[in-house]
């Protein structure tokens, strides 16, 4: 008779070891460094090992699920994951580390930078939808330019002049945006992850047709009476595209609320021509 082994031969690989060493290494590790009384970081431990052990790239799949099991580990009622806050600043005061606002921070009123992850919507208070209540927007910005006015901040240092400034300009340009019918049904589909292209060529003869027939009148308008009434119907034509943008993206189909936006555009360019000759 023959006798067979069953216990598995040691790996005579230097890299296996390592691997194996590594992978065995890691609970102890962590319990070392991260006791059971203070907040943990299981993916910094894992760095930590993989620094400090100078490991071939091919040996990395060996305790790839590994980390990926670390990435899962709760941690006091937390799923930590190395995605998450990917992109955003911390809401926490530069200067005091206080909760800040957009703003000033309200412990130490220092200027704060701009948070990217707040968007335009919140930054005058309103709902994220298409549709926004006429007045709205102005007395909420005149606010907000009110206390970033240079005369407000000049006794600041130059890190929150600066912030200041950069505040100011994203603020404006929030205003303008909301403003319009036509920038901000392109900036709501951006919201929802979806970027138009408002350039692409539309190839509806009924539509191309209108569009030539209505430069040629603003072209041919020989005074502000005649401009006046067309751009009267052409804003009649852009809160019909609007109507049906709103009903289109509620509905969620988007490529039909595109084509709206699509629309829209060459309406939006025909009112800057009456307003460029009024």
């Amino acid at each position: 008779y023959t006798t067979i082994s069953l216990e598995p031969k040691a790996s005579s690989d230097p890299v296996m070891k390592k691997t194996k060493t590594l992978v065995a290494s890691i609970s102890t590790l962590y319990r070392r460094t991260y006791p059971s009384t203070s907040p943990c970081n299981p993916l910094a431990t894992i760095a930590s090992i993989r620094s400090q052990t100078q490991l071939p790239r091919e040996s990395l799949q060996h305790y790839s699920s590994a980390e990926a099991l670390a990435r899962r580990l709760r941690c006091s009622g937390r799923v930590f994951s190395s995605d998450s806050g990917a992109g955003k600043r911390v809401s926490g005061c530069w200067n005091c580390g206080e909760k800040a606002a957009f703003l000033f921070c309200e412990s130490c009123r220092s200027i704060q930078p701009v948070d990217d992850s707040v968007d335009y919507f919140q930054i005058f208070g309103l709902e994220k939808k298409y549709e926004i209540e006429p007045g709205s927007l102005e007395g909420k910005y005149k606010d907000w330019q009110k206390k970033l006015h240079p005369d407000l901040v000049h006794n600041k240092s130059q890190k929150e002049r600066d912030y200041a400034a950069e505040q100011s300009a994203k603020v404006t340009e929030a205003c303008r945006t909301l403003t319009k019918r036509l920038s901000r049904a392109m900036y709501i589909m951006k919201l929802s992850g979806i970027n138009v292209n408002e350039e692409e060529t539309i190839t509806d003869p009924t539509l191309l047709m209108e569009i030539m027939e209505l430069r040629e009148a603003i072209s041919e308008a020989d005074g502000s009476e005649a401009l006046n009434q067309i751009q009267s119907q052409v804003q009649e034509k852009l809160k019909q595209w609007s109507d049906s943008f709103v009903e289109a993206f509620e509905s969620q189909r988007f490529d039909e609320a595109v084509k709206c936006i699509q629309r829209m555009t060459y309406y939006e360019r025909a009112c800057e021509e009456i307003v460029k000759k009024l």
